[in-house]
């Protein structure tokens, strides 16, 4: 007999999210079935199988559209393409850290020559900064020096330095989010209560699925957002003016206070992806007069996550809101 496993089994055992889990089915990678009497999704082995190929190629940093192309394709052709794409990517990158690594080192020859404690070097290494910003716009450099770099001026050569400086970091640092602050209006809103994934995901989303002209789109179009604490999470989900505690029955309606958040964006469910973005965010907060507002929650919800604009993106768009305060 073919053993069914619940939805929370299945994220303790490989340490991935419900959402996770509900992302990679919405996307036709994975198939679950549904429990008549609860509405709890349960998987088979074949789903399982399915889900440590998946999490293997999301290790090796392969995209979602990829890993479907890989499950569609009959043999392994597309998964050797895939992954050797994937090492010309690597080539590249390193071949990038090597020469951000001989900039590095040379912007490093040019301070040794200094002395930071004379007035005069000082004066000097300012003059020399002020000179090459204003010939930033002649360099006619491209690469790494020589060729063209016989013609340079040493004026130029400097210039060459930081232009091709911030082409490399700019190459290494892909996909930087920027932040928007916002601020989230007080609403009303139908809460799940705080409790474990897969009842949130089975008796609160039947009940949601069926009482959709209750809602309202609270920011951005949407009208939820997920948060969670001590393991367990919470959906909320705004609701029209008009909307009771008999209508929602027998979930409750709490008012959500609102406040500042930090907003970014976050592709590919999956945990690594957001944890690399809240890395990002903490980054972020140490250049700013803001800090994380630890008496209210982290929350997040999805853009688009069942439409044609969703198709189009190939991808989950899902916003990530940290609550601030300032210093």
């Amino acid at each position: 007999m073919n053993e069914l496993i619940k939805i929370r089994e299945v994220s303790s055992r490989y340490g991935i999210s419900a959402r996770t889990l509900r992302y990679y089915e919405d996307r036709g990678l994975i198939t679950s079935v549904r429990n008549d009497d609860n509405g709890y999704r349960l998987y088979d082995a074949a789903a399982l199988n399915k889900l440590e190929q998946i999490l293997i190629l999301r290790k090796l940093n392969v995209n979602m559209r990829d890993i479907k192309r890989i499950f569609e394709a009959a043999g392994s052709e597309v998964v050797l393409e895939v992954l050797g794409k994937k090492v010309e990517d690597i080539d590249g990158e390193v071949a990038l850290l090597h020469e951000l690594k001989e900039i590095v080192l040379d912007f490093i020859g040019h301070i040794k020559k200094s002395d930071f404690t004379k007035e005069s070097d000082i004066k000097l290494l300012y003059d020399k900064a002020r000179e090459i910003e204003a010939n930033l716009a002649y360099s006619d450099y491209e690469g790494n020096p020589g060729g063209k770099g016989e013609q340079l001026t040493k004026q130029s050569t400097g210039s060459a330095h930081l232009n091709r400086l911030s082409e490399v970091t700019e190459k290494l640092d892909k996909k930087v989010p920027d932040v928007m602050v916002i601020k989230i209006p007080a609403f009303r809103a139908v809460t799940s209560g705080l409790t474990c994934w897969d009842e949130i995901f089975g008796p609160f989303q039947a009940w949601h699925d069926a009482h959709q002209h209750l809602f309202k789109p609270v920011i951005f179009d949407c009208p939820d957002f997920l948060t969670g604490k001590d393991d367990k999470a919470e959906w909320l989900w705004g609701v029209k003016d008009e909307v009771t505690e008999t209508d929602t029955a027998p979930y409750e309606i709490v008012t959500f206070p609102g406040g500042l958040y930090a907003v970014m964006v976050s592709v590919d469910e999956d945990g690594e992806s957001h944890d690399k973005v809240r890395t990002k965010m903490d980054r972020w907060l140490e250049t700013t007069n803001f800090i994380e507002d630890e008496t209210r929650t982290k929350m997040g919800h999805m853009i688009y996550p069942h439409d044609d604009v969703r198709e189009g993106l190939g991808y989950h768009q899902l916003n990530l809101y940290l609550p601030i305060k300032l210093r």
